[in-house]
């Protein structure tokens, strides 16, 4: 579905991301992992057309993307879930969602897909009229993902979903993700929550100053003695 090959990129002189290959199949829960400045984000940002590449392609079922607006990424069937959630203030929560819905026509589907939202957050339901600056930051976090998924992605980009939050929304937040992924919503997780991140991921990737050192199938590489000690402390 989507495939990444020998993608740079700069910001001025500084190289943030260095000759990283990978690819998500569709259907999968992928993740990429790495401490903070590993270059996770840059690679999101750059798959959404937020960032130029350098060097190197980037291409979405069989199309290359790079190059190509934000506009036109969403438009193609990704979403993307900014770190630090980035609801916006002023606005209600319904208004929130229906900012995801901004490219679409069809109301009867919209509204069935807001319905769904609901569904799976009930909460966004009882604050349906809040202003979204008020919610808890789990709260804010479910906004953001149910903002995405209103703009019908076929690849959903969640960065750092777990910043911030409690340990008992960590796990329902993951336990989201992996219901999302269930419904048929290919997902790329960026996280610095490693263990977590591979434990629901079919494979991932690890991420050190802005290259790709090992990869795999996620339940291997929690087992990985290079990933125990550089991550998960042990």
């Amino acid at each position: 579905m989507l495939k990444v090959n020998n993608l740079s990129v700069h910001y001025g002189v500084i190289e943030a991301v260095r000759d990283v290959s990978f690819e998500v199949n569709e259907g999968e829960i992928v993740s990429l992992i790495g401490a903070n400045g590993a270059g996770k984000t840059t690679i999101l940002q750059t798959l959404s057309g937020l960032n130029k590449p350098t060097n190197g392609s980037i291409t979405f079922k069989g199309k290359k993307i790079h190059g190509t607006t934000p506009k036109k990424i969403v438009k193609n069937g990704i979403s993307h879930v900014p770190e630090g959630r980035h609801v916006f203030s002023g606005m209600t929560v319904k208004e929130n969602l229906e900012m995801g819905s901004f490219l679409r026509k069809d109301k009867e589907g919209i509204k069935k897909d807001m319905d769904r939202v609901f569904d799976r957050f009930p909460v966004l339901k009882e604050r349906i009229n809040q202003d979204a600056a008020t919610l808890s930051g789990g709260e804010q976090q479910m906004l953001a993902m149910g903002r995405a998924l209103v703009s019908q992605p076929e690849l959903l980009l969640l960065d750092e979903p777990s910043m911030g939050l409690a340990p008992l929304f960590i796990r329902e937040i993951f336990s989201i993700v992996e219901d999302i992924n269930n419904n048929g919503t290919t997902v790329l997780l960026v996280e610095q929550n490693a263990k977590v991140a591979l434990e629901i991921s079919n494979r991932g990737y690890v991420l050190e100053t802005g290259k790709i050192v090992t990869s795999g199938i996620g339940e291997k590489l929690l087992e990985s003695d290079e990933v125990q000690k550089a991550y998960l402390g042990g």
